[in-house]
């Protein structure tokens, strides 16, 4: 038990860097949304479902809801903080319309997570029931997550390019939900492996886009900007 405990701990320490390394992988895109002071045709639904991710998975974390879960608070706390300046970006930069569609989104998500706190702390009294509740949230969150990429897809087969669908980001899902689903076999922890299994699948579909349409990407051409 002791070995597998230490075992656990070491592939949790492996998947927060790992983690680290998706939270920051974007920052080459927003590098270039900021020189252009626009987002192009980058789609901000990875990151707004980002949010949201990170903030039930830091609330599922806490010592309130599961026990020696530190691991997943403290990675997802730092991906919350981080994501909402990856949107904030989106916001400064992004026509009205889409501006208007983000902040609606960030407002439902508020309340969403403050309706399942309050829920949860007043009127759940048992950690099982409580990581029950929160657990079962966060897979179908997780899922939104991992599969929040594939909203370009169609415009990736249509357009036989991959421009703007960030190659750091797809390596960066594939190879965070491996080491998070190896995370859970350890324990045997449902609401992390089935969210990260399917996630590691998203992620290999991306990557294999990613594959077969590079060569056919025009990394010059502009796509036109939508307002």
């Amino acid at each position: 038990m002791a070995d597998l405990n230490l075992a656990r701990l070491i592939i949790g320490i492996i998947g927060n860097v790992i983690s680290f390394c998706l939270f920051m992988s974007p920052m080459p895109t927003f590098v270039q949304i900021c020189k252009a002071k626009s987002v192009q045709d980058f789609k901000p639904d990875p990151y707004v479902v980002t949010v949201l991710n990170c903030a039930m998975w830091s609330f599922y974390g806490m010592p309130f809801v599961t026990k020696n879960n530190v691991l997943v608070l403290t990675i997802n706390g730092f991906g919350f903080f981080l994501e909402l300046f990856y949107t904030g970006i989106f916001l400064a930069f992004s026509p009205w319309g889409k501006r208007r569609k983000i902040l609606l989104a960030l407002l439902a998500e508020a309340i969403f997570v403050a309706l399942v706190v309050f829920f949860v702390l007043y009127f759940v009294e048992s950690l099982k029931e409580r990581a029950l509740i929160v657990g079962l949230i966060c897979i179908f969150v997780n899922i939104l997550m991992y599969f929040s990429p594939l909203t370009v897809i169609r415009q990736v087969i249509k357009d036989k390019s991959v421009k703007y669908m960030p190659f750091c980001l797809s390596l960066a899902n594939f190879c965070n939900a491996v080491v998070w689903t190896v995370y859970a076999c350890l324990k045997w922890d449902l609401f992390i492996l089935i969210p990260n299994a399917l996630g590691a699948l998203s992620g290999l579909v991306q990557l294999i886009l990613y594959a077969v349409f590079y060569r056919s990407t025009n990394w010059d051409q502009e796509s036109a900007i939508e307002v």
